[in-house]
């Protein structure tokens, strides 16, 4: 059985940046309010004369990780995005960014599990490795929230938290014994799912109705979070799912070099890093600057702390995230 190694990894986020004192302009919150509660500073909103959307987004980090990984379009075999903000209701963007980059006609995945939308897709990129149906396969995690948020005081505890950008991976085949995705671990419990929601557009709330009723009290097509429920949920699949992944490949936490855990909130990601006695140089954050960007988060972030140098040959790398579903899952890689 092969293994499936990252060879390429680049991120895009837009120029357009929103601090926390420019939510003041249209509602009722505070640079201190957020900070406290969440940990971030700013954000980045596409503006919506940039042209950029979830599978532009992602088209562009795509190439930034082609490229680093010294391959071309056409040496990618495979395609898995991840999104619950696609730029259509169907069909997804992963046959968009194939068309955006020329890519022919290999077949592309959308994964929809939100938070830990990109952990779920690198578990299937990793299994189609490991099988030896693919060599190499695009990984990509996008989001354009801003899009769809409520911007007004109503909605505050949920828009001041997310943000819009884009990661991509390239996955490679391997021969090379003990290096790479060592093993993925997913779950979820769906019994919550209304605890981290957005019902509409649904096929029960289709086109027609929503025109036929309008009503601009409906928060329906607004997400909504029973925030102490997830917070409280989150720290504890986070804590299982690490655990979990360093039991089956027989490791400890002292043998974490770098935990990237999927960008939430601050408080939960420094929760984490208490409980396992991990220094500040072991776990990498970068809510402060993007929010949370939902499938896009693990992936930015990884990349963040490659192009910083803070990920190394044969460090043990640790990509954990939990989100709506709920679903929640870890990754373990020998890097």
């Amino acid at each position: 059985m092969y293994n499936s190694k990252i060879i390429g990894l680049g991120y895009y986020v837009p120029e357009n940046i929103v601090t926390n004192n420019d939510l003041k302009e249209f509602m009722d919150t505070s640079d201190e309010w957020i900070q406290e509660r969440t940990g971030i500073k700013e954000r980045r909103w596409i503006d919506p004369k940039s042209g950029d959307t979830t599978a532009v987004m992602g088209a562009k980090a795509s190439r930034i990780a082609i490229e680093r990984a010294g391959l071309t379009k056409d040496d990618i075999d495979f395609i898995v995005f991840a999104t619950l903000s696609p730029d259509m209701y169907f069909p997804g963007g992963g046959v968009q960014v194939q068309e955006m980059l020329d890519m022919g006609t290999i077949p592309a995945l959308d994964v929809r599990n939100q938070c830990s939308g990109f952990i779920y897709a690198m578990s299937v990129a990793d299994q189609f490795i490991k099988t030896g149906m693919y060599k190499n396969i695009l990984v990509i995690g996008a989001e354009n929230h801003s899009g769809g948020l409520d911007k007004s005081t109503r909605g505050r505890n949920i828009s001041v938290i997310f943000g819009d950008g884009a990661g991509a991976a390239v996955l490679s085949r391997s021969e090379e014994a003990g290096k790479g995705i060592l093993s993925t671990h997913l779950h979820s419990e769906g019994k919550h799912a209304k605890e981290l929601v957005l019902e509409g557009p649904s096929t029960g709330k289709w086109v027609p109705g929503i025109i036929e009723r309008n009503d601009p009290d409906d928060v329906s097509y607004f997400p909504y979070m029973n925030g102490q429920f997830v917070f409280k949920h989150a720290i504890t699949r986070f804590s299982e799912a690490i655990v979990e992944g360093l039991t089956a490949n027989k490791l400890d936490k002292e043998d974490i070099d770098m935990l990237i855990p999927h960008q939430a909130n601050l408080r939960i990601a420094q929760f984490i890093q208490k409980k396992f006695k991990l220094s500040d140089d072991q776990v990498f954050n970068n809510i402060q600057k993007y929010g949370n960007t939902t499938a896009a988060s693990v992936i930015i972030a990884l990349t963040e702390a490659w192009e910083e140098g803070k990920i190394k040959e044969n460090d043990l790398v640790v990509l954990a995230a939990f989100g709506s579903g709920f679903t929640w899952g870890s990754v373990i890689i020998r890097w």
